[in-house]
């Protein structure tokens, strides 16, 4: 009966926990969907490793109902990330937008990959030459020890010979 008593105790103690979560009223699925985009990827400045939609900070509480107060309104995506951007940064959209500022930042996968290539590539040539340079010194090494080979042979045939 104890056990049971406990774990009464335990449920009645986690529904608050529950009732704190959104209960957030659209007009249509395409409004709550938008919400939903917009709550994923704007992040909290507070946080800044999380976004909006996961964080319970008060900038992110407030971000949230106000995304939510601009879709009611009839806001598209942009407006709300415009005005969101113009009152946070660049920082609160996890998009940067492509400017003189943030192009290293989009270039630099790019420029990373095509560096790794060209290292690669240089790797394989020098590795190509290495052998091939091995095969013609193998090769040139191959032909005085046959001659050396040849000429041993004689002067221990002379050798025999002799006795």
């Amino acid at each position: 009966m104890k056990i049971i008593s406990g774990l009464f105790a335990l449920l009645m103690l986690s529904l608050p926990v529950q009732a704190t979560e959104e209960a957030l009223r659209f007009d249509n699925e395409a409004q709550r969907q938008l919400y939903q985009q917009l709550t994923a990827e704007l992040r909290c400045p507070q946080c800044q490793n999380q976004n909006i939609a996961d964080s319970n900070a008060v900038v992110s509480v407030d971000m949230r109902q106000k995304t939510y107060d601009m879709i009611m309104q009839g806001s598209s995506r942009s407006d709300v990330l415009d005005y969101m951007i113009n009152r946070y940064g660049n920082f609160v959209h996890y998009q940067p937008p492509l400017n003189r500022y943030t192009l290293l930042l989009w270039l630099a996968p790019l420029l990373m990959l095509l560096g790794l290539f060209a290292l690669q590539l240089k790797r394989r040539r020098q590795q190509a030459a290495e052998q091939s340079t091995e095969q013609l010194s193998g090769l040139s090494e191959e032909q005085p020890s046959a001659a050396l080979d040849a000429e041993l042979d004689k002067l221990i045939e002379q050798y025999r010979s002799k006795k």
